[in-house]
């Protein structure tokens, strides 16, 4: 009996040391989880920098102040997550939005000088979610693209030809939303800006096309400003198949057209097929989304102006007799919450570095409702541009950007906009009948949407 319990004892204390090997095998690993959890925290709040950062907070690890940065604001005025902290840290701060370090700029003088550093400070730069639906083009079709746009859409084709078709097309739309109970603005505009864009891009070649290509991009702006989470159920992933499906559908007007030479049609379409002798870089995934993305920058910022001076203009009846209307609405619009830069090296400001590789959000909204420049700025006030020094307008208002990248698309949006409300407000009147509702959540958007009865003046 003693011999059989001698011999169970070394057994029994080397059962007690494998446990306690496996138990310090568990707390090392603990120990090393919580130090690289510990270092991965400090890390991601003190991202690297040769000098100092901006002052900000980089928000949660991973997410960053993503959730803060989308929380909606049932009002006209600049989004919490902005006014929060221009107010704590100033008008340069640093924030990480989905999981990317970002400097957000509200300063007119910063923001004037990196608009004119193009490609030597700066490049432009896209969130993730539009960067997946706008390809990202080589420099030199950049510069096709913008000469494209301003030889269709610029000053010249305007005054030559299309300023009539805008009147035109205006006054049908009016006329056949006058006899309506009631139109929704912004969804009607949407339609009206496409159709219209269509008809000179590829002249109408979608009207017999088994989907509503205005009414997919209706539903395409929500998805892009979305959290980019590619999952059925997601504003994102109804984004991208959304995407997929206009593009489809360009793809089959384009194959058409190219079968079919001698079909012309004088249009953009075919200014870009004639110049895929000569330019190697234009095929045919090249050609559908410039379509796409032309398509696109008249759908939605057009058609929200434009409903927001419906609105506007209801409230303010005095102002149906000035004509300077439109720099306001655009001020008071911000439709994108800003754009934006990504920085090519390291760029000093105010004591502060801006680390090479970091996006800088410049944001316009802050700048349109600055009340250092702009005296009571969420009042509608189009008789303030009257006395606005130069100096203002050149660092504060940027409706369509600034620098050397301004949109090539602003005197068409212009035009189209003062041609509308033109006609509008010398032959119709109009009341509102239902909604009003404005949420910034970041961009403007108008929930109930804004439902109006427009009739046409007696003569």
């Amino acid at each position: 009996m003693a011999l059989e319990l001698t011999n169970r004892v070394p057994s029994y204390f080397n059962e007690i040391a494998a446990k306690v090997d496996l138990s310090m095998v568990g707390l090392s690993v603990v120990a090393l989880l919580a130090v690289y959890v510990s270092n991965y925290i400090y890390r991601w709040r003190n991202p690297k920098c040769s000098g100092a950062l901006p002052p900000g907070s980089m928000g949660l690890p991973m997410i960053g102040e993503s959730l803060q940065l989308v929380l909606p604001n049932a009002s006209i005025d600049l989004p919490p997550f902005l006014k929060k902290r221009i107010k704590r840290y100033g008008p340069i701060f640093k924030t990480n939005v989905a999981g990317r370090p970002v400097i957000i700029t509200a300063d007119p003088e910063f923001n004037h000088f990196l608009l004119r550093q193009d490609g030597k400070l700066v490049d432009t730069w896209s969130m993730d979610t539009f960067a997946e639906v706008f390809d990202q083009a080589s420099q030199s079709s950049k510069k096709y693209t913008r000469h494209l746009t301003l030889n269709h859409f610029g000053v010249d084709s305007l005054k030559e030809k299309l300023l009539p078709q805008m009147e035109d097309m205006v006054c049908e739309t009016l006329r056949k939303w006058s006899s309506e109970e009631s139109i929704e603005v912004k969804g009607a505009a949407v339609t009206m800006t496409i159709n219209f864009a269509a008809k000179q891009i590829f002249s109408g070649d979608l009207e017999n096309a088994p989907l509503n290509i205005s009414e997919m991009f209706k539903d395409l702006v929500e998805g892009l400003m979305s959290f980019p989470i590619n999952i059925p159920g997601t504003a994102h992933h109804k984004c991208l198949q959304i995407h997929k499906k206009v593009r489809k559908m360009m793809k089959d007007v384009v194959q058409k057209r190219l079968a079919a030479p001698e079909r012309t049609q004088g249009d953009l379409l075919d200014h870009i097929i004639q110049d895929m002798d000569t330019e190697t870089y234009i095929k045919e995934d090249f050609v559908v989304q410039l379509m796409f993305g032309l398509l696109f920058v008249t759908s939605d910022s057009i058609s929200t102006t434009l409903a927001l001076a419906f609105k506007l203009l209801a409230e303010h009846p005095a102002v149906l007799e000035e004509l300077t209307v439109i720099n306001e609405v655009l001020r008071l619009g911000n439709i994108a919450p800003g754009f934006f830069r990504r920085a090519l090296k390291d760029i000093p400001v105010n004591g502060y570095t801006i680390p090479e590789g970091w996006v800088i959000m410049i944001a316009t909204a802050a700048l349109h409702l600055n009340s250092n420049q702009f005296e009571d700025p969420l009042a509608f006030n189009p008789w303030r541009w009257k006395n606005i020094q130069p100096s203002v307008v050149s660092k504060c208002f940027m409706p369509f950007g600034s620098g050397m990248k301004q949109c090539a698309g602003a005197e068409y949006s212009r035009v189209l906009l003062a041609t509308f409300l033109h006609v509008l407000v010398t032959k119709y009147r109009w009341a509102m009948v239902k909604g009003g509702k404005i949420v910034r959540a970041p961009i403007i958007r108008f929930p109930d949407g804004f439902h109006f009865k427009i009739s046409e003046k007696s003569n």
